[in-house]
């Protein structure tokens, strides 16, 4: 079953994206993982509270391959980089509707 991780991303220094960014992509494909969007294009429709820099959304063909993304030592440097040098959220969603 699939899984999506969706992420908001506010960047507190810019210094670990140059060196981030290369190396995420490489090991999101390496782990089965597809961008769906990566933008600063949004708005909010719906509540309130800070708005985020950029909202990513990945695509995964499943829980596993998201979690050995995360766990990846190739990307354990990239992620303490990414959370040390923004605030950021991610949540990992599975591809089912609870309520149908």
């Amino acid at each position: 079953m699939a899984y999506y991780s969706v992420l908001d991303v506010t960047p507190t220094n810019e210094a670990w994206i140059p060196n981030y960014l290369g190396p995420a992509n490489t090991l999101v494909a390496k782990h089965g993982g597809k961008y769906l969007a990566r933008t600063a294009s949004h708005e909010r429709l719906e509540g309130d509270g800070e708005g985020a820099a950029l909202r990513i959304v990945i695509e995964w063909p499943s829980k596993q391959a998201a979690l050995d993304f995360m766990q990846d030592p190739g990307y354990v440097p990239h992620l303490q980089a990414r959370t040390e040098g923004s605030v950021s959220n991610h949540f990992l969603i599975e591809a089912k509707d609870d309520l149908a």
